[in-house]
């Protein structure tokens, strides 16, 4: 039977025979638990036991009650049963429904201690051997399910799950809308102990405030309008599996209250109801929200987001995982060729080019449905350019500053960057532009800043510059009106004074509210601006 005391359930209504079989037991090695009801032997099941020996005539609560309930909790714990009554028909029943064996009484020790060997090893084999069977279950999901993906940002992700996806730990996945938080969180389920378990989500944004509550936690009958019936919540549906809280950053105040009961006491309330209801389930939650930055607003509960921030893992955008693109696609194309038992296709080079020059705001779920749709609107066997969605194969236009810094920018770059930036801000008006680009020599940096004499201290944030036409237009020369004389002696007497001159310059249009400000307006002193450098002694 193995070096570990086998560990028995002795239950009769006989205190006295109780206490026999359990000084028999123990000397041939049981670790003996005993109950003198059926109630007490149920209360005492748990999954640690080896195997069950109980009388089946015994009152309010008969052995063939803690036959059922084992079987229940644990289908592969054994049962044997001992009557002093015994018949034919009792037997047959007591096997039909799972009992490992039926014992007359009185039965000798030898023949007693035979039958719950034979239990003992049937239990244990019969454990072992569903054990393995989950195990090759689990690695096969692991092999056939595993989330497509090579890049180092996404390996590090899915590393991250596959390490804690075997223990009961509190997962909340953070990532763009698309990203594959649904897949990652199922995924986890798959390798965990509970994958022969039910996995259920629910979008915690799709759904009012009271009608989200009713979900997961349910409701008792009348607790309001329309509630005509019990109803069994999420959580305790879903229980020995996995519940995925999607969008959870959407959820009411309120209601993170009582998911936060749920995470501490595992238990619920539900709606209208008074007494607790255990609940084993684990949690997983996912959002595209920043959480920290909810809980900064005021909108969200900075002790639930430390209780289900336990293992935190954040999905990558496609963009920044333009490797996987390629093995994405290919993927998508064999799932929507075999579901319609077409012909397989492929992406010509300028469709992969197209789909790697794209930035995917949606993600994976974008990509999946461009490809679908070109998957239904070509006829051949190669997806061009052309049977792309618009919004992928349109040449996006390249941002005015770029986040990246090109090499050893010359002094030209910068200000032929410069000037584009101004009269596009200006709306083309040349005049304020012109005046906004003077702001440099006139030190509107804060003193006379000087133009950087090396071409490579430009090490900030450089504006992208693009194939246009820079138009330099001379400035207007000012101009001289001659005033009519006034009357009065401000201008002298008679008619030979002087006549006054004022000088006048074009008046620009006033900037728009809703332009962006230029890069200098924020500038206070000359080091404070990119790309200038005053040097020593030199600030104004």
């Amino acid at each position: 039977m193995g070096n570990a005391k086998p560990r028995i359930l002795v239950v009769d209504d006989e205190e006295s025979l109780v206490e026999t079989l359990t000084i028999l037991l123990r000397r041939e090695g049981f670790n003996v638990i005993s109950a003198l009801s059926g109630g007490e032997a149920i209360d005492k099941l748990d999954g640690k036991l080896d195997v069950v020996l109980a009388d089946i005539r015994m009152p309010k609560v008969s052995g063939i009650d803690v036959l059922a309930e084992a079987r229940t909790r644990y289908p592969d714990m054994p049962v044997v049963l001992m009557t002093a009554q015994a018949s034919l028909q009792s037997a047959i029943q007591a096997v039909n429904q799972g009992a490992f064996h039926y014992v007359q009484k009185p039965f000798t020790n030898n023949e007693l201690l035979t039958i719950l060997s034979r239990a003992v090893d049937f239990g244990r084999v019969t454990s072992e051997n569903r054990s393995l069977k989950r195990e090759i279950r689990r690695r096969d999901r692991y092999a056939n399910a595993r989330p497509l993906g090579q890049s180092e940002s996404f390996l590090e992700a899915l590393n991250v799950a596959e390490t804690v996806a075997p223990t009961e730990s509190t997962v909340l996945i953070q990532g763009e809308s698309g990203t594959g938080k649904e897949v990652v969180a199922r995924y986890i389920h798959g390798l965990s102990a509970r994958s022969e378990n039910s996995f259920l989500s629910i979008n915690c944004g799709a759904l009012p405030e009271s009608l989200l509550e009713s979900e997961l936690f349910g409701h008792v009958k009348g607790s309001f309008t329309g509630a005509l019936r019990d109803k069994q919540g999420l959580f305790v549906a879903a229980t020995g599996g996995t519940v995925l809280l999607d969008e959870v950053g959407e959820m009411v105040p309120a209601t993170q209250v009582r998911l936060l009961h749920v995470l501490q006491q595992h238990e619920v309330i539900p709606v209208g109801a008074t007494e607790p209801v255990h609940v084993d389930v684990r949690i997983i939650a996912a959002t595209n929200a920043d959480l920290e930055e909810l809980i900064r607003q005021g909108t969200f509960r900075s002790d639930l987001f430390y209780r289900m921030n336990v293992i935190a893992i954040h999905l990558p955008p496609l963009r920044e995982r333009r490797d996987d693109i390629p093995l994405l696609a290919e993927h998508f194309l064999k799932r929507f060729t075999e579901q319609r038992n077409g012909e397989p296709k492929q992406l010509s080079e300028d469709g992969l080019a197209a789909l790697m020059e794209y930035d995917w705001p949606g993600n994976v779920r974008e990509l999946e449905n461009a490809l679908e749709r070109a998957v239904a609107m070509v006829v051949g066997s190669k997806i061009g350019r052309e049977a792309l969605p618009s919004r992928v194969i349109e040449r996006q236009p390249a941002p005015l500053v770029s986040d990246e810094t090109p090499d050893n920018p010359t002094l030209e770059v910068i200000e032929r960057a410069y000037i584009e930036w101004v009269l596009r801000a200006e709306g083309g008006n040349k005049t304020p532009g012109r005046r906004q680009a003077r702001m440099v020599d006139a030190g509107g940096c804060g003193g006379s800043a000087r133009r950087p004499r090396d071409a490579s201290v430009a090490a900030g944030r450089l504006p992208r510059l693009r194939r246009v036409d820079v138009l330099a237009a001379r400035p207007k020369h000012s101009g001289w009106r001659r005033l009519k004389p006034e009357r009065g002696a401000a201008h002298g007497a008679g008619t030979d004074a002087a006549p006054r001159l004022r000088r006048y310059r074009s008046v620009p249009r006033q900037r728009s509210a809703a332009r962006s400000a230029s890069p200098l307006d924020n500038c206070r002193n000359a080091s404070a601006c990119p790309g200038l450098d005053t040097g020593p002694g030199k600030s104004g």
